[in-house]
């Protein structure tokens, strides 16, 4: 059984530790699944979709969820074949071979030792991240609702020997109700895009940028990807995407300084990825916000 927080405006269903995802690229704890937006006027809105529409294809995300280490995994370098090496949220995994680090493969786990606290409109998470090679941390996701807002704080504290050096986002799996992504749809952006490194040929023909807008020319017929330059300082949104038909949408706000931003999608799903580094010296702690705000115009 998963668990529901839910206001007068909101109501965000998150799966329980392990339920919904047990693979190793994802974060286990506030796995969320669906968030539900009551519009005064013309009633619920659904923002969350799975990464995939054909099951057992792609790497099992869905709706808002998390990842650590996506190019720069904590000690993977380190690791011969055969060893562990530490994947924050989910546990200890081994190193298979000699290869690059792939976050769509699956690593034999250790899952770390996981706690949850959840009221009625807050869920509380605490992984214990054990020594793996001096690497160590406590890690803490606290996800909380008030009015039209979704706000997801982060802490880690680094109980290890080593520094932990690494990056995490959020992959936001979203649309607006069943509404395919396409023309019906713009995204704002703090930064102009770059069309650059995956789907090379077909991204530039299928998005439509001007300035910081981005729209699409058709429904996509298979994924594209962009990536933004080093983002600037951002005093508002970070990006706001919204469905112009109905004028129903999401933006997020972050609290802390952008090191990448990407933009992923087909034609289910898009999804907007700002990415925090994190860099924490033994003994210390990094904290940051990510806040979620649904939206009619």
């Amino acid at each position: 059984m998963g668990h529901i927080l839910k206001n007068d405006r909101l109501s965000v269903e998150i799966a329980s530790i392990g339920e919904a995802y047990r693979g190793t690229r994802f974060d286990w704890t506030g796995f969320i699944t669906q968030v539900s937006w009551r519009d005064e006027q013309d009633g619920m809105h659904t923002f969350c979709v799975p990464e995939s529409l054909t099951p057992g294809e792609g790497t099992g995300g869905e709706g808002l969820c998390n990842e650590f280490g996506i190019f720069d995994p904590i000690g993977y370098d380190e690791a011969l074949p055969g060893d562990k090496f530490p994947k924050l949220g989910v546990g200890q995994l081994t190193r298979i071979d000699e290869a690059d680090y792939d976050f769509a493969r699956t690593y034999p786990a250790e899952p770390y030792r996981m706690e949850e606290d959840v009221t009625a409109q807050a869920a509380t998470y605490k992984v214990h991240a054990e020594d793996c090679n001096g690497y160590a941390a406590l890690y803490t996701k606290t996800i909380h609702i008030k009015d039209s807002r979704l706000i997801l704080e982060y802490q880690l504290h680094n109980t290890g020997v080593k520094p932990i050096m690494t990056h995490e986002y959020v992959h936001n799996f979203i649309r607006v109700d069943q509404h395919s992504i396409g023309p019906d749809y713009e995204l704002t952006l703090p930064e102009v895009m770059k069309a650059q490194d995956m789907e090379q040929e077909y991204t530039p023909s299928v998005l439509r940028t001007q300035d910081m807008k981005v729209s699409w020319n058709e429904v996509p017929s298979q994924p594209f990807y962009g990536q933004l330059p080093e983002v600037s300082t951002v005093t508002g949104p970070t990006w706001e995407l919204v469905h112009l038909p109905s004028g129903v949408g999401i933006r997020e706000r972050d609290n802390f300084p952008i090191a990448s931003m990407a933009l992923w999608g087909e034609g289910h799903v898009v999804s907007p990825e700002v990415f925090v580094k994190i860099a924490i010296q033994p003994g210390e702690s990094q904290s940051w916000i990510r806040e979620y705000e649904f939206f009619k115009k």
